[in-house]
């Protein structure tokens, strides 16, 4: 993987920026972007079902208990 550099958009968002060896700009991601497919391919790669093994299924919702009459 090249080496990213990372800058500011005028709107102020985060950007990850790639240069070809001359130094010209080869590619510009934004940061979300670029995060969300470096998770998906390390999640496909790494640990394949160590997440879903860790995952914890949902208690069901208790019912209230009813109040006693005296």
């Amino acid at each position: 993987m090249a080496r990213r550099t990372t800058h500011r958009s005028r709107s102020g968002k985060k950007l990850y920026a790639v240069r070809d060896a001359s130094g010209r700009f080869k590619d510009i991601q934004t940061y979300e972007r670029a995060h969300g497919q470096d998770l998906k391919r390390k999640s496909s790669t790494e640990g394949k079902g160590k997440t879903t093994a860790r995952r914890k299924k949902k208690a069901a919702p208790r019912r209230k208990k009813a109040a006693r009459k005296s």
